[in-house]
């Protein structure tokens, strides 16, 4: 076998379809789109979701509840993930997604009181819970917030 003797595999190959190209093609005319009507003119066609004016689906069922444009989403941190720094070190939030223990921001770091805290640390954070500024305090470390 030499490679000007390689040919494809019978039906690999087929020519491209080309639409409204003449009666030979056996797609010419009105090009597969059939006779008059919304579908056969260009930009025809109707949105997604519409179902010939009946009242559609997305319409039809209850919408329930309520969302809360300006809610704001915080990152959470436990105390007790706070041991694996060192004593006397400044804990930002930025430190914390270095470290892996938040992988965003969002809209704020919150540091929450679950756990035990081993070390004296100074963290700075958007929010606090009681419990934990509370444990921060009691260990000889400081609280700010950002």
């Amino acid at each position: 076998m030499k490679l000007n003797e390689l040919k494809h595999a019978e039906g690999a190959k087929t020519n491209r379809y080309r639409k409204g190209r003449g009666l030979g093609s056996g797609n010419g005319k009105n090009a597969g789109s059939g006779h008059k009507g919304q579908n056969s003119r260009t930009g025809g066609g109707v949105r997604p979701g519409f179902e010939g004016g009946q009242n559609p689906l997305f319409r039809r069922l209850p919408k329930f509840g309520f969302k809360n444009g300006g809610r704001k989403e915080y990152a959470i941190v436990n105390l007790e993930a706070l041991n694996r720094f060192e004593d006397g070190t400044v804990v930002t939030p930025t430190l914390l997604v270095e470290e892996g223990l938040v992988k965003k921001e969002l809209d704020g770091v919150k540091i929450l009181g679950h756990g035990e805290l081993t070390k004296k640390l100074t963290v700075q954070a958007h929010k606090f819970s009681e419990s934990a500024k509370a444990a921060i305090v009691a260990k000889g470390g400081s609280v700010e917030e950002l």
